[in-house]
């Protein structure tokens, strides 16, 4: 199968997880927040972002097992990838053992971090508890096999089995919190929806991957990038998990809430631009252990052009319907306000300004550079940390989210300094024009939609027919604007997309 197929393929099962994921952020915390409360849901939040945190016991694993995979894989070398596959599960058995003792720790000290008023310490120690093992059991059971396909770019066969385990995992927690059953047992039935997902992945491996054994000698050599993709990591890690923990330190388990309910709008939005994304560093990790600078060059300007295109009409639609969505969404929730025009600005731009620097940041996991960015990696996740304490404890969620806007403003300007020196040698002028039109379209769709598109939505069918309306003139806004000025950029994408649909 060709790189343009397996693109295809991705993205298409991307996408389609990502709408399904979407869903599923917006109905399971709807259900969540109705039968349980805003201080339940935060604190599930909340337990969450911690648990997330000791993913960093991870080291770098994917990321170093993936790119050690790239060559060996280009060049059918069986044994070369056998022994890298059984380094990876080695190592991802000792961190999951490790995971495991981080979660009981947390179980243990949580209950006196975080105060409730609704559930008793004993129900929080053992909530703890349920939460992590999810985690657990991706390093026991679907890490080994997420590293190889992804390698292999098809990252499809995993966005089919983990749409699989969306669907089941939604309904078990609607219908049982539907029942009002006790938020710790819901918790634990809810679990039996991850192994469906790792048997279809086992299954998959087993028969398409006939020559994979575990029983040769491990080649830990191969993994000499783990401990610098760790500062990658940490850095991932700190920007999603961050801001909750803070808030639950310096504000309310409530506010907590207020925050999941912004930044589930914003996953669901980042999880749209991921379909752009996803298992595209496999293939651009494919041509540069080959060496096709040529080739390299007009797919990575290509990508460039239509992701920041993306960029624009995505969160030109976010800006101006995420206010509405959150009056909707919470609606008849009045213990804490959820709606404030300045969270929406402050999570709308930090999306923004993550996505930027998406790709570049993609091709830093492609060239497998996570030595080379240790010392920019920690800066971006001190300004955060440290801005998040100053700022927050005076101003809470807006300092926080300030902070984190910060952040990713540093690792842009990095970024697009860094890249084209060490990895496109490519000029800089094509970036800085594609990032100034997309900002520019974005502030004149929000200033512009509103005065074409003159109703306000009041119940959630009244909110999609406006964001329907909202997603049809800023395309076409942006569209036209390209048409006109980016004319050919406009014509290569498309003929790139026909030529794929062709093969």
């Amino acid at each position: 199968m060709g790189r343009s197929k397996k693109f295809m393929y991705n993205s298409i099962t991307t996408a389609l997880l990502q709408v399904v994921t979407m869903v599923a952020g917006f109905v399971t915390p709807r259900f969540m927040l109705t039968a349980y409360g805003s201080e339940i849901n935060g604190l599930v939040s909340s337990i969450l972002q911690f648990i997330s945190y000791f993913n960093l016991v991870e080291a770098g694993l994917s990321s170093a097992a993936v790119y050690s995979l790239y060559k060996p894989i280009a060049d059918k070398d069986h044994d070369k990838i056998n022994r890298i596959v059984t380094a990876a599960k080695h190592f991802y058995i000792k961190s999951g053992f490790i995971f495991v003792g981080l979660v009981a720790l947390l179980a243990l000290c949580y209950p006196f971090i975080a105060s409730s008023t609704v559930l008793d310490q004993t129900s929080i120690f053992v909530l703890v508890l349920v939460l992590g093992v999810n985690g657990s059991l991706e390093f026991f059971t679907l890490a080994k096999y997420r590293a190889l396909l992804t390698a292999d770019q098809k990252t499809y066969v995993i966005s089919l089995a983990s749409i699989v385990y969306t669907i089941l995992n939604t309904i078990i927690v609607v219908v049982l919190s539907t029942m009002r059953i006790n938020i710790v047992l819901l918790r634990i039935i809810a679990l039996f929806s991850i192994f469906v997902r790792t048997m279809i992945l086992y299954v998959y491996v087993r028969v398409n991957y006939h020559f994979i054994r575990y029983d040769v000698e491990p080649d830990y050599a191969a993994m000499d990038k783990r401990w610098s993709a760790l500062y990658l990591q940490i850095v991932q890690t700190v920007q999603n998990a961050s801001p909750a923990v803070l808030i639950t330190i310096f504000s309310s388990l409530k506010m907590v809430s207020v925050y999941s309910v912004y930044n589930m709008v914003m996953s669901g939005i980042n999880g749209v631009m991921s379909v752009f994304s996803t298992g595209v560093s496999a293939g651009f990790g494919e041509l540069l252990v080959k060496g096709d600078k040529v080739v390299f060059k007009k797919a990575y300007r290509d990508f460039e052009y239509i992701y920041y295109f993306m960029v624009s009409v995505i969160y030109s639609i976010t800006l101006v319907t995420i206010l509405p969505f959150i009056e909707v969404y919470t609606k008849g929730v009045n213990d804490i306000q959820y709606t404030s025009f300045i969270f929406a600005i402050l999570f709308v731009s930090n999306g923004i300004l993550y996505n930027l620097k998406t790709p570049q940041g993609m091709l830093v996991i492609a060239a497998g550079l996570y030595r080379e960015t240790r010392i920019q990696s920690t800066i971006q996740a001190a300004i955060l940390v440290v801005g998040g304490i100053i700022f927050g404890a005076k101003n809470g969620l807006t300092g926080i989210m300030f902070a984190s806007c910060l952040s990713n403003l540093y690792r842009c300007i990095d970024l697009y300094f860094f890249i084209p020196k060490m990895v496109t040698q490519m000029e800089r002028k094509a970036t800085l024009k594609n990032i100034i039109i997309t900002i520019s379209m974005i502030i004149v769709s929000y200033f512009t939609a509103p005065q074409i598109i003159k109703f306000y939505p009041v119940s959630l069918i009244t909110w999609v027919v406006y964001a329907a309306c909202v997603s049809i003139y800023c395309l076409a806004l942006i569209s036209v604007f390209h048409i006109i000025f980016e004319r050919e950029n406009f014509k290569k994408i498309l003929v790139r997309i026909r030529n794929m649909k062709g093969k």
